[in-house]
């Protein structure tokens, strides 16, 4: 064990490690393929181009605030909001640093695969933590850097500091880095000595998809909600002045950021003391949270590893799990018992999986703005310039009645692109177990299609009754839109699984390269071609039946007669070219 080597020093044997995760890097690199070699060199310089425009635009961006003219626009005073961005952007990284560097940690201290070896290995203990705790700050740290060095350094270059400044500045950042994960791995043991680490890892993706989801959708929420936005001086000015604000001595996300203003401006009695405390506090939380958590993280694993290697007391098997089956009784009556037991059974591995769960959040948030776009405009098209053909006026105005199909056909779009596309691969090395069943070839596929294509449409129905309701659709539109959307999906969906079953994954080991490789990606595309295609089949008959002022029931029929037609053979001809490669798969 590493515990017999108390000896050895801790500095060597931290660079030794991160020297061996350099040269596998590196050794990743060199064997790989002429086109993925290409693609990370363009990846770098694109990476490196990055970095100078931001640069470019941070200088033009400082210049602009500092000219007469956004002064008398806003009545601002530029140089106390000059001198509180870099103390705000400071403070930002280290708080960013500390949010992100949570899930990072969660991955390396208890989900990666080589703490065995490393805990096994003759090195310090706390020479491997440091080392998880470098390569846990280096990719948030190039991220903080990316974006931040060139603003905070346009900053200087606009602002005149001296030369001392630039060296600082990389400094501080690397100081609160350190700072920042250390406390986050201290939160990364207490999370995980209550809750399981995989579970904690599914609830920290989760919440990671909504935030990103929500932050990217909030100017189109702003945008359906007010039409109209005129920022006026007087709010430029308010904002400006609630950023100063925020520059206060009395807080120690500050320091660091004023000690590298007054630094930089040449106010050494202010700006000296603020570094050195700030360095002082960020190695005190470094080597505290290093200390402490090295304490817990072996303790920790330690009594993993009892627990593991104690005789587990036979569980006596519950009542209440035979009692409670996953699917409804009802079901018994429409589908197979073998159908019913998979189906049964991928249902309960999605539930379970906090990860099928974040995708639901990108369909829901894109369906509720949708619907709010569509509710407000009254089911009118935006007037633009006025200068559109009057044919085409009411063209794109009947194509805004059946806006509740299109809003579920894409929100089933979206859920349906994970679920078919790894109906197969989802099984993994645990294919076998349905392979040495006795299962027929079109019980498999009747299955995984209604594992994708249930969930699709429930989801895509919520939305549609609800744009139904708020439009008063008529109950002669409102069936056709729903059995539009009940027969579009299902060809979506056996299009999807059809092409995603010639190119099954079953070796993965990562969750996250399940897919289904070129076939899979082969039927997104026909997917993305089929929606708009399927949407013109329904609509277009009645559209016409309205413009030659026939019955609309006409057109309603003929709709269902022909995309109905070509859903069912998109539905069903895929499936029946996969169902020999069904017979086949696993061998």
């Amino acid at each position: 064990m590493n515990a017999a080597h108390p000896t050895e020093r801790l500095l060597p044997a931290v660079w030794k490690l991160l020297a061996l995760r350099a040269r596998i890097a590196y050794n990743g690199f060199r064997h790989a393929k002429i086109a993925r070699k290409i693609l990370y060199i363009f990846v770098a310089l694109i990476v490196l181009g990055f970095a100078v425009f931001i640069f470019y635009v941070s200088n033009l961006l400082l210049g602009f605030l500092r000219s007469p003219e956004l002064r008398q626009y806003a009545d601002l005073d530029a140089a106390p909001l000059l001198q509180a961005i870099p103390v705000l952007a400071v403070s930002g990284v280290f708080v960013g640093i500390l949010l992100s560097s949570f899930g990072v940690l969660l991955q390396a201290l208890y989900l990666s695969g080589d703490m065995d070896f490393l805990l096994a290995s003759p090195v310090p203990i706390r020479a491997v933590f440091v080392a998880k705790l470098i390569q846990a700050i280096l990719p948030n740290l190039g991220l903080a850097l990316l974006f931040g060095l060139p603003i905070l350094f346009g900053l200087g270059a606009s602002g005149g500091y001296n030369i001392f400044y630039y060296p600082l500045l990389i400094l501080i950042l690397i100081a609160l880095a350190l700072a920042a994960t250390g406390l986050s791995s201290l939160a990364v043991m207490l999370v995980v000595r209550v809750f399981p680490a995989r579970r904690v890892a599914e609830i920290v993706a989760f919440v990671s998809a909504l935030f990103a989801i929500t932050c990217s959708q909030v100017g189109n929420f702003t945008n359906t909600l007010q039409e109209d936005v005129n920022v006026t001086g007087e709010q430029v000015g308010g904002m400006a002045r609630l950023l100063v604000r925020a520059d206060t001595l009395w807080l120690p996300l500050n320091w660091a950021g004023r000690g590298l203003v007054d630094f930089g401006e040449g106010r050494w009695l202010t700006g000296v003391p603020l570094l050195l405390l700030t360095f002082g506090l960020c190695a005190a939380a470094f080597w505290f949270s290093l200390v402490t958590a090295e304490r817990w993280y072996y303790i920790g694993w330690a009594g993993m590893q009892a627990v593991a290697a104690k005789k587990k007391s036979p569980r006596v098997a519950s009542s209440r799990a035979d009692a409670s089956p996953p699917l409804p009784a009802w079901t018994n009556r429409l589908l197979k018992p073998p159908v019913r037991a998979i189906l049964g059974k991928d249902f309960l591995v999605l539930r379970r999986d906090l990860r099928n769960l974040s995708q639901l959040i990108s369909p829901f948030v894109f369906g509720i703005l949708y619907t709010l776009m569509i509710v407000r405009s009254g089911g009118e098209p935006p007037p633009g310039q006025g200068e559109a053909p009057a044919w085409f006026m009411d063209a794109f105005r009947f194509a805004l009645t059946f806006g509740n199909v299109g809003v579920a056909l894409f929100i089933g779009w979206i859920l349906l692109m994970r679920l078919a596309v790894v109906g197969f691969s989802m099984e993994g090395k645990n294919y076998w177990l349905l392979k040495s069943a006795p299962l027929r070839a079109a019980d498999l596929l009747s299955a995984k299609f209604l594992m994708a294509y249930l969930p699709s449409l429930v989801l895509g129905s919520v939305f549609f009754l609800v744009i139904s309701f708020m439009q008063k659709v008529p109950p002669d539109a409102f069936l056709f839109g729903f059995l539009a959307l009940l027969l579009s999906l299902a060809g979506m969906t056996g299009l999807l699984l059809g092409a995603s079953t010639m190119g099954v994954n079953l070796d993965w080991d990562d969750p996250r390269k399940m897919n289904a490789g070129l076939p899979g990606c082969l039927g997104q595309i026909l997917a993305f071609i089929y929606l708009p295609v399927a949407f013109l089949f329904f609509i277009a008959p009645a559209a016409l039946s309205a413009a030659l002022q026939l019955p609309e029931i006409a057109g309603y029929l003929a709709g269902l007669v022909l995309g109905g037609g070509f859903s069912a053979a998109a539905a069903v001809i895929p499936l029946s070219l996969a169902r020999k490669k069904v017979e086949r798969l696993g061998e």
